[in-house]
């Protein structure tokens, strides 16, 4: 059988043939077997992830009964009528290689990581070919409890960490022709991850467009400091200082000798603020280390 969380949940038969799992209660049952597949979930966490904080009188019978309809539904799709067992002190799930979208998933980036730290384009497809798994959110139409909710939020993580390593690789590979329009989407879709910003930042400057590269710091400065009261960390702010300092690329150098005034003056502002922001933190560092110089003055020696 095949079991799909990587987006609508979905079940198909050796065939291929969907099976359909009927009922809100049911499918929030299969989803949470399924994210802790191999694993055994305590009947009174199963209870809280079916009916939260309003369990029915007799839970532990009303578990039972939507257990036996599931096991059914798992025995049709796999032929096999032990997949779920009863385990001390609840139930558990066993799947097999292959039949869970989102185990293959994590093997595939897995793997191809490992490829990307030597061959970065021999890892481009094999990256490519884990994300297509995704359908949509993980677990997008099923009833989420503490745990299924959880979950789902690790994997949607593992595929934002995939898409990280994608565009590292293509990046290394010298493709950044081809990522740029997928690293303007994503980081607009994430606009509070500073990564694909900065790997964003680095396709446009090479292909010879820094001031729109450095567009796209001022951006995530403003959407940083507006949502979270932060700046941008070290890594973002040190690729902005590299495209500033770059001068490697001559259609870089071209476009800033035509840029007009008004974005010029923008670039010399930028600067000094930068600037700034590094001799305040200076500042503060120097007075805290006084503070634990004057607490501990034989533990924090003296420049």
């Amino acid at each position: 059988m095949r079991l799909h969380i990587l987006g609508p949940m979905e079940v198909h038969d050796a065939r291929g043939a969907p099976v359909e799992v009927t009922g809100v209660k049911r499918r929030a049952l299969l989803a949470s077997l399924v994210v802790c597949a191999g694993r055994t979930l305590s009947t009174g966490r199963l209870v809280a992830e079916l009916w939260g904080e309003r369990p029915p009188a007799n839970a532990a019978n009303a578990l039972q009964a939507q257990m036996r309809r599931l096991r059914k539904v798992i025995e049709q799709a796999c032929g096999e009528p032990d997949r779920i067992v009863t385990r001390p002190p609840g139930y558990a799930l066993t799947l097999y290689a292959g039949e869970s979208d989102a185990v293959e998933f994590v093997e595939r980036v897995g793997s191809a990581r490992a490829l990307a730290a030597a061959e970065p384009a021999r890892a481009v497809a094999p990256l490519r070919a884990a994300l297509a798994l995704w359908r949509g959110p993980a677990l997008e139409d099923a009833a989420l409890g503490d745990v299924c909710t959880a979950e789902a939020a690790a994997l949607d993580e593992h595929r934002l960490a995939a898409l990280e390593t994608l565009y590292e690789a293509s990046l290394r590979a010298g493709r950044h022709a081809e990522v740029v329009g997928e690293l303007a989407e994503t980081s607009a879709d994430h606009p509070l991850r500073e990564r694909f910003y900065e790997q964003l930042m680095v396709a446009l400057a090479r292909g010879g467009r820094r001031s729109d590269a450095l567009a796209v710091y001022d951006r995530a400065r403003r959407r940083l400091r507006c949502d979270l009261g932060v700046e941008p960390g070290p890594v973002l702010r040190a690729r902005m200082r590299s495209i500033l300092a770059d001068t490697r690329e001559p259609d870089a150098s071209r476009e800033l000798a035509h840029e007009p005034v008004a974005l010029r003056r923008e670039l010399a502002e930028l600067r000094q603020r930068i600037d700034t922001l590094a001799s305040r933190q200076e500042t503060v560092l120097e007075t805290l280390l006084e503070s634990l110089r004057l607490l501990a003055p034989d533990r924090v020696p003296r420049p």
